[in-house]
């Protein structure tokens, strides 16, 4: 068992979100549902929780009800080795959602993701602030990352 589990509230939706998330992440596998027993709010036989497996990583989704929403205080990073990585990342999890600036993203359910390529940490931590620097200021005007462009801004 991991040692730490993300919890994720949503509303109602639980299922549906693991089923989205299910079908976004290539290495990804269904868990445990657990059904209303009359114990919590709501109703009998009702999901209740959740679990899923993303890229090695349990997840656990409550249907909580409408009290808590989420915010950009909590993301996720997906760490994306090429463009078509980005680009597939970016364009599902993306879909119904808000597009963010600098790689960030809310989905459908109000969760937010920032979608980072490896190419981009490399280039920032590469040692030479005045290549960092073009790095940047060139990610600050990018909603989705765009390696060849930040290649681009590296070599000046």
């Amino acid at each position: 068992m991991q040692k730490i589990t993300p919890f994720l509230w949503f509303d109602h939706q639980a299922e549906e979100a693991a089923a989205f998330y299910l079908s976004v992440f290539p290495n990804s596998r269904p868990g445990p549902v657990v059904r209303n027993t009359g114990a919590a709010p709501g109703r009998v036989g009702d999901v209740l929780v959740v679990s899923f497996e993303l890229e090695g990583m349990t997840f656990t989704a409550l249907n909580g009800g409408p009290q808590f929403r989420f915010s950009e205080a909590v993301s996720f990073v997906v760490h994306c080795a090429t463009q078509a990585e980005v680009d597939h990342y970016w364009e599902s999890l993306s879909e119904g959602g808000q597009p963010g600036q600098c790689g960030w993203l809310k989905d459908r359910f109000g969760l937010s993701w920032q979608i980072v390529p490896e190419r981009f940490v490399e280039l920032v931590n590469g040692g030479d602030a005045a290549v960092t620097g073009r790095v940047m200021d060139a990610m600050m005007g990018m909603t989705k990352f765009d390696i060849a462009a930040l290649e681009r801004a590296a070599a000046g």
